[in-house]
C-alpha cells in the first residue's frame, strides 16, 4: 500500500495545476475527488478506466480547467483514495446510485462528462439513466458500450482480474500499449495498482438502447487491441444515428495509452466539443 500511495502521489505532484482533494462522504465510503478550474466556469466531471485512477489525466487537465470546473473522480472500488466502506456494489445500479451522489454532493447539472474505457460505460450508462444531469457526454475507446471485447485481449486481461498481480498487468500494458510513449510513473502506479484491496468488479450489461439524449462525443484509438475500433464506430453510428454523433480517431492511440497519450489531439477534440454550442 505505501508503495502505491507513493507512486499515486508522484504521478499527482506532476499535474500541472492546482487541485483541491474533496472527501465526499456517502453510503457507499468516502469518494476523493480532485477539483480544479474556475469556480463559476461548467462543470465536467471525469471518470477513469478501470485501475487508472484520477492520475491519468495528467496530460489532458490543464486544457480542461481553463475554462470548466473539473470533478476528477476516483472512482470507488478500486486503486485510489477513495474509501468503499460502505453500501457494496452488487449490480451496476449500485454504481449508478454512487455516481448519482457525487453529481448530487456537488449540484451539478447539464454537466459535462467524460469517461475512458470502462469509466466510459459509467458514463453512458449514468447518461442514459439521469440524462437532465448530463449536458454533453464524451466517451473514450469505451468499452462494453457499442461492441465487445476482442477474444485476444480477455486471454491477455483475465489472468490479470482473476489473479491479479504487478507482473500480469505489466506484461498486459506492456502488450496492449505496443510502445506508446506513456508516464512512466502512471505505468508503474498502474501495476502497483494489481495489489491494492479492491471491491469486487460490477460488469455491467451492453447498454440496450445506447440512444441518449445530448451531443456524444466518441473518441477511438485507432491501435486499441481491447476491441474492433471500426465495429465500435459503426455500431455507435447505427445506435444514435445521426446528428448528435461526433466521432474521432486517433490512429496512434492504443486503448491504454489514452487519455494520457497522444493528449494534444485528444484536448483539442475535447475541447471543441464541451465549448461548442448545442444546437
Amino acid at each position: 500500500m505505501e508503495a502505491f500511495f507513493a507512486a499515486y502521489d508522484a504521478v499527482l505532484a506532476k499535474w500541472p495545476v492546482e487541485a483541491e482533494p474533496v472527501d465526499m462522504v456517502s453510503e457507499f465510503g468516502t469518494t476523493r475527488v480532485r477539483v480544479c478550474g474556475p469556480p463559476g466556469g461548467p462543470p465536467l466531471v471525469l471518470l477513469h478506466g478501470g485501475g487508472a485512477t484520477s492520475a491519468v489525466w495528467l496530460a489532458n487537465i490543464a486544457e480542461l480547467s481553463r475554462a470548466h470546473r473539473v470533478y476528477a473522480v476516483d472512482q470507488l472500488g478500486g486503486p485510489g483514495r477513495s474509501v468503499h466502506n460502505g453500501r457494496p456494489f452488487r449490480r451496476p445500479g449500485d454504481l449508478l446510485d454512487w455516481l448519482d451522489s457525487v453529481f448530487r454532493h456537488f449540484r451539478l447539472s447539464g454537466a459535462g462528462l467524460c469517461g475512458h474505457s470502462y469509466g466510459a460505460w459509467l458514463a453512458l450508462s449514468y447518461a442514459l439513466r439521469a440524462p437532465a444531469r448530463v449536458g454533453k457526454l464524451a466517451l473514450l475507446d469505451p468499452t462494453q458500450c457499442f461492441a465487445g471485447f476482442r477474444v485476444s485481449y480477455l486471454l491477455r486481461a483475465l489472468p490479470s482480474l482473476l489473479r491479479p498481480s504487478v507482473a500480469r498487468e505489466r506484461s498486459l500494458l506492456r502488450w496492449e500499449l505496443g510502445g506508446a510513449p506513456v508516464d512512466p510513473d502512471w505505468l508503474e502506479l498502474v501495476a502497483l495498482g494489481a495489489g491494492f484491496p479492491s471491491s469486487k468488479i460490477v460488469a455491467g450489461e451492453r447498454p440496450r438502447s445506447p440512444r441518449p439524449k445530448m451531443p456524444v462525443l466518441l473518441v477511438l484509438a485507432g491501435r486499441s487491441r481491447a476491441h474492433d475500433a471500426r465495429k465500435v464506430e459503426a455500431n455507435a453510428r447505427a445506435a444514435l444515428g445521426p446528428g448528435s454523433l461526433t466521432v474521432v480517431t486517433l490512429p496512434e492511440a492504443t486503448h491504454h495509452s489514452l487519455p494520457l497519450w497522444p493528449a494534444e489531439p485528444l484536448n483539442q477534440a475535447l475541447t471543441a466539443f464541451y465549448q461548442a454550442r448545442s444546437a
